[in-house]
């Protein structure tokens, strides 16, 4: 198998106010279908789905990888459809903070060191 790409399918409680959290945070939206939208930021794509179950939401996780963590910060600080984000802290690695969504899924955006 040669794997060429992979999107993941995000859910959403509230697919109006989703719709508008990532377009917030810097990802531009196609319309697939009613119940479909694909967000683009560069080369990166998610699908967020008309579709919501609690336990999944609860334990969705995605890594966002950004070259600036601070604009990253500042623009997702702004966000009025975020539901909670942390300072951005130090790790061995690189830098990280905490975002999370309207659906209850958490966002580690994250940059690392060169």
């Amino acid at each position: 198998m040669n794997v060429t790409n992979i999107k993941v399918f995000v859910p959403s409680k509230d697919y109006e106010v989703s719709k508008l959290f990532y377009s917030e945070i810097g990802f531009k939206p196609k319309f697939v279908t009613d119940n479909l939208t694909l967000f683009q930021n560069g080369a990166c794509f998610l699908y967020l789905q008309r579709f919501y179950n609690q336990e999944l939401a609860d334990n969705f996780m995605l890594q966002i990888c950004v070259s600036d963590l601070k604009e990253a910060f500042d623009l997702c600080s702004s966000s009025k459809h975020k539901t909670r984000i942390t300072p951005i802290q130090p790790e061995e690695w690189g830098k990280v903070f905490y975002l999370w969504g309207p659906a209850g899924e958490l966002l580690h955006i994250t940059e690392f060191d060169s």
